[in-house]
């Protein structure tokens, strides 16, 4: 084989193999990847389909109610309401009237089906994502009053 063919085959090697690289990364990417939307948003039909992702924003007054480990809540931007459906242990600092971030699919009966539930670490923190949706969502009810 002669020098020029040798330096065009380990081109096309090099090439090949970033290729295969390159896909093996984006769909690593691609399936630990979860969108953010509002209750909002969610009652919209926005969503997702299949696909895990987040919704956000505070966790209605007496709206937690146990089964054993299966724990139903309901998360709202103060406009909109997303019935929640999380089976284990919650953390410490979940609670009603407190802001949090489930993270899952829609199941088939069009409940939110949570995977992970993350709660805000102390009184003044909200995910930014959170509180942008919830001031939108404050705003847009706003205008629709007036």
């Amino acid at each position: 084989m002669k020098p020029r063919h040798k330096r065009i085959a380990l081109i096309v090697g090099g090439l090949a193999a970033i290729g295969i690289a390159s896909t093996l990364v984006f769909q690593a990417l691609d399936s630990n990847v979860a969108f953010f939307i509002t209750p909002t948003e969610f009652t919209e039909g926005k969503a997702p389909q299949g696909k895990a992702f987040r919704v956000g924003g505070m966790v209605r007054e007496g709206s937690i109610r146990r089964d054993n480990l299966t724990v139903h809540f309901v998360i709202t931007d103060t406009v909109k309401e997303v019935p929640v459906t999380y089976t284990g242990i919650l953390p410490d600092l979940f609670k009603e009237g407190k802001g949090a971030v489930v993270q899952g699919k829609i199941g088939a009966d069009g409940l939110f089906n949570a995977t992970e539930v993350l709660a805000k670490h102390d009184e003044n923190y909200m995910p930014p994502h959170a509180q942008h949706a919830i001031d939108q969502a404050q705003s847009t009810a706003k205008t629709l009053k007036q």
